[in-house]
């Protein structure tokens, strides 16, 4: 039985935020990984497009999340179903830092606008 005890989760840093990683293949999931995002006062992250459905639980703080243009301020306790080939971005407009629990399934990638391709390690 795979359990990732709290102080074997891998940390993951990349535009200002964290991402601390659980369940990867790495650490024996089969079909889906899961993170705690952790997002600072005042971070706007990079529109990225993603090519895997992610489920975005806001577990502490507030943040104003844009999908596809669509702008919406989501609090603690409040889901996010984001589709596979959504552009999305997070930003924290508050002063203080913000956690989520995201699932997705293995081999997430994301696009910036740029086109740069970007393949999180904790997702794969």
């Amino acid at each position: 039985m795979p359990v990732v005890r709290s102080s074997e989760a891998v940390t993951h840093e990349i535009h200002g935020a964290r991402f601390v990683s659980y369940a990867t293949p790495g650490s024996g999931s089969k079909e889906l990984c899961a993170w705690r995002g952790e997002i600072p006062a005042g971070l706007k992250a990079p529109a990225h497009t993603v090519s895997r459905e992610e489920i975005f639980h806001l577990l502490e703080g507030e943040l104003l999340i844009t999908l596809d243009g669509r702008t919406e301020r989501i609090a603690a306790g409040d889901t996010v179903i984001i589709n596979p080939g959504a552009t999305l971005t997070v930003e924290n407009p508050t002063d203080r830092t913000a956690y989520s629990w995201v699932t997705t399934s293995i081999g997430l990638e994301a696009r910036l606008t740029d086109g740069t391709r970007i393949v999180p390690p904790w997702a794969n």
